[in-house]
């Protein structure tokens, strides 16, 4: 098991005079001894854990620190499990490419748009092809074309250096 980054002061480890007590209802106990609060708290076979050292008296609360503990691990899992890592495909297209090879990397961006992925479509100009690069919009708008994924162009077609580039992303 993974030991928590911040580690909390418990019972004997508290090396503090006087300590603010909350009760493991919530409420305040006021302002003790940090004995007279462990008294309490092993009164209640409950553990006295420091919850904010830098308070002034420092703030304890009596609780269970292992049911403490594996609520936070459980919470920090729950976290990461539903934490979605959206990554950028990629698709290169060329300013001569065929209807059947297009339709091909559709399939694939749709594909990629459905499991929430961002999708970069890139055509690479080579050669003379800079020149007319009306063509290279006319197949970045027959490839939104024939996409049929629900998605957004986050960035339109824009010519950067001997490439133009455009974003989609999914639909929220």
């Amino acid at each position: 098991m993974n030991i928590s980054k911040h580690e909390l002061s418990i019972n004997e480890e508290i090396r503090v005079k006087e300590v603010r007590v909350i009760d493991s209802n919530g409420e305040q106990l006021g302002i003790m001894p940090t004995k007279k609060a462990l008294e309490i708290a092993d009164q209640k076979q409950l553990d006295l854990v420091l919850v904010a050292p830098t308070g002034n008296p420092p703030v304890c609360k009596i609780m269970d620190y292992g049911k403490y503990k594996f609520e936070i691990a459980k919470k920090e899992k729950e976290a990461r499990k539903n934490q979605k890592v959206i990554d950028v495909k990629e698709i290169r297209l060329s300013a001569s490419i065929e209807e059947h090879d297009m339709a091909v990397k559709a399939r694939s961006a749709d594909k990629f748009l459905r499991s929430g992925d961002k999708v970069k479509v890139t055509i690479r100009f080579r050669g003379r092809e800079m020149t007319h690069r009306d063509i290279g919009f006319q197949v970045m708008e027959t490839f939104n074309s024939l996409l049929t994924a629900d998605m957004v162009v986050e960035r339109k077609p824009k010519v950067e250096g001997r490439s133009m580039i455009m974003i989609l992303a999914p639909k929220e």
